[in-house]
């Protein structure tokens, strides 16, 4: 089983986590942890996902589920849980472990990463077309993570930790053609769905939680 936290503070735009749910293989549990920020017991998950959010890290008016999660973050850490972090999901274990994120310029389109580490296995068999949907960069990374891909516009695109199995994502592999419509900024620009399988890295995750890594 692995619990997909949604972090998502507009209901409106909750449309992003239980398409996690969706596409990650293996049974799944959706909570919308922002609503209800409560430690849960994590003995009988596989893994865990945090998911996207308009929200930003550093704003202190979320602190009531911003620093829950960051304890959450840690827990999972030292408890050994497989953990996956999802565009704010990224940010937000970047900046619980001692990392740095800071506001950007807004994107709703395709970007190319390259891959800085060719055994991270969140991104096996990744193309470099990825969707994104994001304003905040990690610009100073934890220590503890390792950065494995780069864009052409931050060096901490993806990253994972250097001990536990932590694994964070800039992009949105969940975003989909299903759910193209519902940003209302979103351009393909140069690339289109059919160039893109971010969805890989969900089916990646899946593969460790249930032990076929």
């Amino acid at each position: 089983m692995i619990l997909v936290l949604d972090l998502e503070v507009q209901p409106d735009y909750r449309y992003l986590a239980p398409e996690i749910a969706r596409l990650t293989p293996g049974e799944t549990e959706y909570r919308v942890f922002v609503d209800e920020p409560v430690q849960p017991d994590l003995e009988p998950y596989d893994g865990v996902i945090l998911s996207g959010s308009t929200a930003s890290v550093y704003d202190d008016e979320h602190a009531d589920w911003i620093e829950p999660a960051e304890t959450l973050i840690r827990r999972c850490r030292d408890e050994n849980v497989p953990l996956l972090g999802v565009c704010f999901g990224h940010q937000l274990i970047h900046q619980a472990l001692g990392g740095v994120v800071k506001q950007d310029e807004r994107r709703a389109t395709f970007v190319q990463l390259e891959s800085t580490a060719g055994d991270d296995q969140a991104l096996a068999d990744l193309d470099p077309v990825v969707p994104v949907l994001h304003a905040d960069l990690v610009v100073d990374p934890a220590d503890v993570l390792e950065s494995t891909a780069q864009t052409e516009y931050n060096a901490h695109f993806c990253s994972r930790h250097t001990e536990a199995p932590i694994w964070t994502v800039q992009f949105h592999p969940e975003f989909t053609e299903r759910v193209r419509d519902e940003p209302s900024d979103w351009a393909d620009g140069d690339h289109s769905f059919e160039d893109s399988n971010a969805t890989r890295v969900l089916e990646n995750f899946g593969r460790y939680c249930r032990g076929d890594e």
